[in-house]
């Protein structure tokens, strides 16, 4: 029988045919990310099953993830030099997820292997009916990174510091070292955790999903969210709402824009390639509006494909123009 080849080897494949930019360890990153990065699995189900049931799934999938991660990941393939700075355990989840950033060209300088730990893992149960996802994950094991881990002096040689905040010291004091020498701070809120409104402070773009802001004020309002988020100073303060479209606060000028129709097979990476088309117009030197929509669009193409990766889109020649 033939044998079936590993994770990592469908990895190095798929970097064969790619073609994606590559970055020599002499180049400057244009975008400097700090945060999670993840082996996904996915499943494709029905409905989601009740308590002490049995489901099947079918379409197994294998990629990389992580917020940071996967929008770094989209800005190579978009021609943006990338660095990307978080922890993997020394295990075989680890090695697979080293080798999809490997593949995306991205700078791994300051990636950091805890040696006997664990790396991030997810399962994630995707419904292509309802265009809904539930995940399942484990944070790494090892211990964050350390402030002094990080290479400051990158990050204030890079055009944007990118950051999730799941690593609430390291988070800081890359943010700060970034606003000291006005490296515009870009921050993808997923959750309220500790250390979040402190990174908000810090931070010229602070993005947030919707269940970041129901737990920020309490209830479903995005606005009341954006208004909230504006009061610790970034300049601009926006919630993505999935299907919704998004609603963003520039300054406190009221952006407000419905999703991209789309039949959504997963929407698993679509924030995080929101995120990415965001930072893609920041270094365009584009309008926020141009940023913001350029992200949606996106996002939106991400979720026509099981995976958070898989979908993301090539630029298109009337973005070029």
């Amino acid at each position: 029988m033939k044998k079936r080849p590993t994770p990592v080897s469908c990895f190095r494949i798929h970097h064969l045919k790619t073609g994606y930019p590559t970055m020599s360890k002499n180049q400057i990153p244009e975008v400097y990310g700090l945060g999670q990065c993840s082996l996904d699995y996915f499943g494709l189900i029905k409905n989601y099953p009740p308590a002490d049931s049995k489901c099947e799934f079918t379409g197994l999938a294998v990629q990389g993830g992580g917020p940071v991660a996967t929008a770094l990941a989209a800005l190579s393939r978009w021609g943006v030099h990338c660095a990307f700075a978080g922890v993997i355990g020394d295990d075989a989840f680890g090695r697979q997820i080293q080798a999809s950033l490997e593949m995306e060209g991205i700078d791994l300088r300051g990636l950091l292997v805890r040696q006997g730990f664990e790396s991030q893992f997810a399962f994630i149960a995707v419904e292509p009916g309802p265009g809904r996802r539930t995940i399942f994950w484990q944070r790494p094991t090892g211990p964050p990174p350390r402030p002094e881990e990080l290479d400051l002096d990158l990050i204030r040689r890079a055009k944007v510091f990118h950051t999730d905040g799941l690593f609430p010291e390291a988070a800081l004091a890359g943010a700060r070292a970034a606003r000291a020498v006005g490296v515009p701070v870009v921050v993808d809120a997923g959750s309220l955790r500790d250390g979040m409104l402190d990174l908000a402070r810090l931070s010229d773009y602070f993005i947030a999903s919707a269940s970041f802001a129901r737990s920020l004020v309490g209830k479903d309002d995005p606005l009341a969210a954006c208004r909230e988020m504006a009061a610790l100073g970034p300049g601009l303060v926006g919630v993505t709402l999935g299907k919704e479209g998004y609603v963003a606060l520039d300054r406190g000028r009221l952006i407000r824009r419905p999703a991209y129709p789309v039949a959504a097979v997963d929407t698993t990476g679509c924030g995080d390639v929101f995120h990415a088309g965001f930072i893609y117009g920041l270094l365009q030197g584009w309008t926020m509006d141009r940023s913001l929509d350029w992200g949606a669009w996106a996002a939106s193409r991400v979720a026509l494909q099981l995976g958070g990766r898989t979908g993301i889109p090539p630029l298109p020649e009337w973005l070029k123009g």
